[in-house]
């Protein structure tokens, strides 16, 4: 049985709550392999919207046991919070999993990250203020604090005085804010300590044995490949690895144990914060796709900015993470379109490049190439086959199909879970 790794193919939002939860119900394990709650999933279930900020989308399935892998990032008092909101609606959580290895968002982690992109003002990277950046910076530093650590108080209470030896001076010194108290950070997170034991776990070695046992895993990316620290638009990315190689490091299984995986994409594109993005709008089509796309950030509350669909950017994706499916979604938002531009290539420097460019300058100077593709105005959001569509609609997805170098396996149709046309099964 396969294990399959699950991720954004563009900037992040492109909708991979909605592919997991599809999923779910097929799949034995889902699993948070990177990122924290600066990562956002939306999941339509009947009638119900569940924001998911932190928690793998799988906690919505029956039957699925969710797994925070040990790549997480996790604020304790927003893990409590978003269990605490699910089981006021009768969710059962109680399935769920934390690797003892994950990192936690202390709360000097979180004052840095604010100070520090106040301070940075025009420069600033666009960060979610979550503490998610300062966190990933003391796990390499090598003085973060892991889940497990807040059931040894001594050794808690060493890394976090080591941890801010440095910061307090940076604090104090460099942006005139007040020094934090040990105790007071201390006392703080070992009184979390007792309401997650219950959930603290070796997932790797759980992951691993399901596995062996052949059971079904998925892997759950939090943000886009875009944002990946390496091989997104750097600086403006997040402070881990949501490509496909962030599964093997984040949740401790092999790259051998994979056998599909699949990006999301959205029939346009979108980003939240700071960063190049060549096909973004800025005129009545840019404002029609923010506002019947319903774009704004789950987690954030941003508007979204918003352009057409990026064929260089979906073919990069392909590359890095070995695609072997897309789920292409949202495509009823770009009903009504006459025509629907879509960028095939950029122009730089009077260049006409159809990879995505080396080089950030050259990427921050990249223009637009686009194709006209025919439009259409049916409603499209009760299709059930691919043969349903419009013929229009089909030669959309077609030629982003072919563009973008992987087969599309599935098509959303409209936000609710049983709005989806499944053309190949990923299972």
């Amino acid at each position: 049985m396969p294990a399959l790794v699950l991720l954004g193919a563009q900037w992040g939002d492109e909708g991979k709550g909605k592919a997991t939860d599809l999923l779910g119900g097929s799949v034995d394990y889902v699993v948070r392999y990177q990122g924290g709650n600066n990562a956002g999933h939306t999941v339509v279930v009947g009638d119900q919207k569940y924001a998911l900020h932190l928690l793998p989308s799988g906690i919505l399935s029956p039957g699925c046991t969710p797994v925070i892998g040990n790549g997480v990032v996790v604020d304790p008092s927003v893990l409590l919070s978003e269990l605490s909101g699910l089981n006021e609606r009768g969710v059962d959580t109680s399935k769920l999993l934390i690797s003892g290895n994950a990192h936690v968002i202390t709360p000097y982690n979180v004052t840095v990250d604010k100070v520090t992109e106040r301070f940075l003002g025009k420069r600033k990277i666009g960060t979610t203020g979550r503490g998610i950046g300062p966190t990933y910076a003391d796990k390499i530093n090598r003085v973060g604090i892991r889940v497990q650590d807040l059931y040894d108080e001594s050794i808690l209470t060493q890394k976090v005085e080591a941890a801010l030896d440095a910061k307090n001076q940076i604090l104090t010194k460099l942006y005139n804010r007040r020094a934090i108290a040990v105790n007071s950070v201390v006392e703080e997170l070992l009184g979390y300590a007792e309401q997650i034991r219950p959930y603290v776990a070796d997932t790797v070695l759980v992951l691993n044995q399901a596995l062996e046992e052949n059971k079904v895993v998925l892997f759950e990316g939090g943000q886009g490949t875009l944002l990946d620290i390496d091989h997104g638009t750097y600086p403006f990315v997040t402070s881990s690895n949501p490509t496909a190689g962030g599964a093997c490091t984040g949740a401790g299984v092999g790259p051998t144990k994979i056998s599909r995986v699949i990006g999301i994409l959205k029939a346009y594109t979108t980003r939240v914060g700071a960063g190049p993005f060549p096909t973004e709008l800025f005129d009545e089509d840019g404002e029609a796709l923010r506002r019947i796309g319903g774009e704004r950030g789950v987690t954030t509350g941003r508007d979204r900015r918003c352009g057409w669909f990026d064929a260089v950017i979906a073919r990069y994706a392909t590359r890095v993470n070995g695609l072997t499916d897309f789920f292409l979604t949202k495509l009823d938002v770009l009903t009504g379109w006459e025509q629907i531009p879509v960028c095939v290539a950029y122009e730089i420097d009077g260049q006409r490049v159809e990879e995505l460019p080396y080089s950030q300058t050259d990427f921050h100077h990249a223009k637009p190439v686009y194709e006209m593709l025919p439009g259409w105005s049916e409603d499209i959001t009760k299709a059930k086959t691919f043969s349903d569509l419009p013929k229009n609609a089909q030669n959309y997805v077609k030629a982003l199909e072919e563009m973008s170098g992987a087969p599309i396996s599935a098509i959303g149709v409209g936000p609710g879970r049983d709005e989806t046309i499944e053309i190949n099964s990923f299972l």
